[in-house]
């Protein structure tokens, strides 16, 4: 996937929260501005381009200086799919930017 095509799509409003991402951003208290913020500063950390879903990306974002990680994919339309959308932290993160090991 490429960052510059997510953004852009996210701009166009190309894009729909799963069920799963629409729970996750609740619970952690993710506006939709939060989240549409941080994929408009967004960069790729992991490339899933053999997912068995499709192929899929977690990009890093950040919205009032806070990270958040979002897994993206695309519809069968070619939207952006907002898999899930979560703040990273322990025990699966040492950071945003770095997995804890058997962090999965």
């Amino acid at each position: 996937m490429d960052v510059e095509e997510i953004r852009e799509r996210v701009k166009r409003n190309e894009y729909e929260i799963s069920f799963h991402a629409e729970k996750e951003r609740y619970a952690e208290d993710i506006t939709f501005s939060d989240l549409e913020s941080a994929i408009c500063n967004s960069e790729i950390l992991e490339d899933y381009p053999d997912d068995s879903r499709g192929p899929s990306c977690l990009v890093l974002g950040y919205s009032q200086n806070r990270p958040i990680h979002i897994v993206c994919g695309y519809t069968p339309l070619k939207w952006i799919r907002i898999i899930t959308v979560y703040i990273p932290k322990r025990p699966k993160w040492i950071d945003e930017r770095r997995r804890s090991r058997g962090g999965e």
